[in-house]
């Protein structure tokens, strides 16, 4: 039998799970370590995706606890967006994906896990990332520790 070491989710399988919105959490504390923070705008944060589809997925939520785009301000939805361009360009710098999948989760239908607080997805894309170990085994192959990547990305952003 093969087996798959992954001694970093063990922090998932014991870890309990925190009460309330994780990107209010984030937002209003202290570590940005700890909530894997690595940019704050006037109106947004960038969080790395504690349970990634690949390497590299970010999320961009606005400050504001909302589920719907209605809600935002003009200037909100704005800064959304261009946070969400400036984390393409770093990723496109340093993780040279061949392509993103970008966008929102908006309700519990659509397959949001937190649907009271709107949230933006950046998932690079390689060519065959999707491959038997995914498609047949239901495994994602992570290449690297979030705590190395949050490392790498957060100097990146520290030159924006």
């Amino acid at each position: 039998m093969e087996r798959l070491w992954a001694p970093w989710r063990m922090e998932y399988i014991l870890d309990e799970k925190p009460e309330g919105c994780i990107f209010c959490r984030g937002r209003d504390g202290d570590d940005d370590r700890k909530s894997l923070i690595l940019y704050r705008t006037g109106h947004a944060l960038v969080m790395m995706n504690r349970y990634p589809y690949v390497n590299g997925h970010l999320m961009v939520a606005p400050y504001r606890h909302t589920g719907s785009l209605h809600d935002l301000l003009s200037e909100e939805l704005l800064e959304l967006m261009e946070t969400a361009r400036l984390c393409q360009r770093i990723l496109d710098s340093e993780l040279h994906p061949g392509g993103y999948n970008i966008g929102f989760n908006l309700g519990s239908a659509a397959g949001a896990g937190i649907a009271d607080h709107l949230h933006l997805h950046i998932v690079p894309r390689w060519q065959g990332d999707t491959n038997f170990m995914t498609v047949l085994g239901d495994v994602r192959v992570l290449p690297e520790a979030l705590s190395l990547q949050y490392d790498r990305l957060l100097r990146l952003f520290g030159k924006a």
